[in-house]
């Protein structure tokens, strides 16, 4: 399995960006992108840049019509093992005989945006993007972005998209503990369980949460576990400084080989990724056990969104309806993330049992930090992760 390690890095690098307005990196090629004009069901001229759902197109028929006859979809920075996106890139050009283009999928959500803006009016511009969520935000304040709500709208929660359309959670996560059971005797369930003495030297992170969004995810986790709340992260720096101090913290960056070879025992990480590595695990003889700690529940999620300038706008919306599709949410699921309309499709009986089954168990419902609280938090992180675990 490969870890994906620049997009569990862009929520970090996302939160500073969130507060600033990027520019244009390049201008723009004299290149043209597909014709924005389309036909609609009833004979009606189509503007496929600007259609806000299907019904501007006429109906699903008419936009799936249209994105085939464009015949291609310009992705970017999708790894094959990240969220399943592997059989989702091959469930869609199976379905709609549409080439997906990915470029780049090792890149982060900083490339994206930058793929955007320096790629104005050209052809291999992306279409669509997969944001961490504070990249989103700042992507939707840029104007880059092109709104659009897809049949299944209703069906995100409304803390979980923008209004207009312009971004929306796909899939997501919580921080877990990952654990190899047959190096540790018993395996830590809780943040609290993780200062036990017979845990030395054990516990890593995946990354530098001044860097990782998963790193960062943890010690906001860890601050959720021990008296903080998302508008004050510090019991998190504090939890972690006490975990070096016991000597139980492990500054070795957590990977698949690293658990491989016992040097990582122990993994604070997302529960899609540390699930994925117990699938994989098996056939390796590793018995990885995860948890979600019930002291510290703290998830995040990706979301999606269309390049306003898209170079093939009606496959790019129709991607859209794929993902948000029962098919598509499905597919997310059976890569061990959990789809923002799990909730709905469950209520619905469209949601796959068996792959929810395989998922970590959770109580409650997860809420997420508003941008101003990531921007707080991510300074507190910056400023104080060096002096919790240095020396």
């Amino acid at each position: 399995m490969t870890l994906h390690r620049a997009r569990a890095a862009t929520l970090a690098a996302g939160i500073a960006a969130a507060t600033l307005c990027l520019s244009a990196c390049g201008s723009a090629s004299s290149s043209s992108p597909s014709n924005a004009a389309a036909t609609g069901s009833a004979g009606t001229t189509v503007n496929k840049s600007t259609a806000a759902s299907a019904a501007d197109f006429g109906g699903m028929d008419a936009l799936v019509a249209a994105a085939k006859k464009e015949g291609t979809l310009n992705a970017i920075a999708l790894p094959p093992d990240w969220a399943n996106y592997g059989s989702i890139i091959k469930g869609f050009e199976k379905k709609y005989g549409i080439k997906v283009a990915d470029e780049n999928p090792d890149g982060a959500s900083q490339d994206e945006v930058n793929a955007i803006t320096s790629r104005k009016g050209q052809g291999r511009a992306p279409d669509v993007v997969d944001l961490g969520n504070s990249f989103a935000l700042s992507a939707a304040s840029q104007g880059i972005l092109a709104p659009y709500k897809v049949a299944t709208w209703a069906d995100i929660p409304d803390n979980q998209k923008d209004a207009t359309g312009l971004r929306y959670d796909d899939y997501g996560g919580y921080v877990s503990i990952g654990c190899d059971a047959k190096r540790v005797k018993e395996c830590p369930t809780t943040f609290a369980d993780l200062l036990k003495p017979e845990y030395k030297g054990q516990v890593a992170m995946n990354g530098d949460p001044t860097k990782s969004g998963s790193a960062f995810g943890g010690v906001y986790a860890a601050a959720l576990a021990n008296g903080g709340s998302l508008d004050n992260i510090q019991p998190g720096l504090d939890f972690f400084g006490k975990l070096k101090k016991s000597g139980n913290f492990n500054p070795v960056q957590s990977t698949p080989a690293t658990v491989e070879k016992g040097e990582t025992p122990i993994s604070i990480d997302w529960d899609y990724l540390n699930a994925g590595y117990a699938s994989e695990f098996q056939t390796k003889g590793l018995d990885w056990k995860v948890s979600i700690p019930a002291d510290g529940q703290y998830a995040q999620y990706y979301s999606q969104a269309i390049n306003k300038w898209a170079p093939h706008p009606a496959a790019a919306r129709l991607w859209e309806e794929y993902l948000y599709s029962a098919e598509g949410q499905n597919l997310f699921l059976q890569g061990f993330s959990r789809p923002v309309e799990m909730a709905a499709m469950q209520t619905a009986g469209t949601l796959d049992s068996a792959a929810a089954a395989k998922l970590p168990p959770v109580t409650g419902t997860a809420t997420f930090p508003t941008p101003a609280q990531l921007v707080a938090a991510q300074k507190a992180v910056a400023g104080g992760w060096s002096k919790a675990v240095g020396g």
